[in-house]
């Protein structure tokens, strides 16, 4: 092929150049460029922008807000734990008191220590202490009770559940602050 045979076939191909720059003209108004917007435009945009930032910083304090005002809620649900865990062995001993008064015959003095018992339990009650449930015949339960030794059951039902309970256990609020320590039938 000789060049002029190649140049007519490319012409034949490719559209005239004419066209071909009205076209591109075309394409580059459909796209205006940074600095044919006119001022309007680009505070127009600008503004748009900030208002994103501010509403997503909003966004941003208000879920601050929300997790200091739940962990300050929590803060004050568990405020009084170490006083309330260190008072725990006093309710223990008053417990063992009372059974031991009980032995004794002494109506007086059971009477008296009952009450300051009572009193001291409602104090604690109405910071949030509850008594968690453990007792005999109870199914054991890992993640509630604390197991301190196993013994052969006396019976077959018996075989995995609570056979005694050592020392009583307590929550404030929904957390386990002691847990109940309980001898378990294997």
């Amino acid at each position: 092929m000789s060049e002029k045979d190649k140049t007519e076939e490319l012409e034949d191909i490719i559209p005239d150049t004419e066209e071909n720059t009205e076209a591109e003209t075309v394409a580059e108004e459909a796209i205006p460029e940074e600095d044919e917007r006119t001022p309007e435009e680009k505070l127009q945009e600008e503004l748009g922008k900030e208002k994103d930032k501010f509403l997503r910083l909003f966004a941003e304090f208000e879920n601050y807000k929300k997790r200091t005002s739940k962990e300050r809620m929590d803060l004050f649900k568990t405020a009084g734990q170490e006083v309330i865990v260190s008072l725990l062995p006093v309710m223990d001993d008053f417990d063992r008191a009372l059974k031991e008064l009980v032995k004794a015959d002494d109506k007086e003095m059971l009477k008296g220590i009952e009450l300051i018992s009572n009193k001291f339990k409602e104090t604690l009650k109405s910071k949030g202490l509850t008594e968690v449930e453990a007792k005999q015949g109870d199914v054991f339960d890992a993640e509630i009770h604390d197991a301190i030794t196993q013994i052969p059951a006396p019976s077959k039902k018996l075989k995995g559940k609570i056979i005694d309970v050592i020392e009583k256990g307590y929550k404030l609020g929904d957390k386990i602050i002691r847990h109940p320590k309980v001898v378990v039938g294997n």
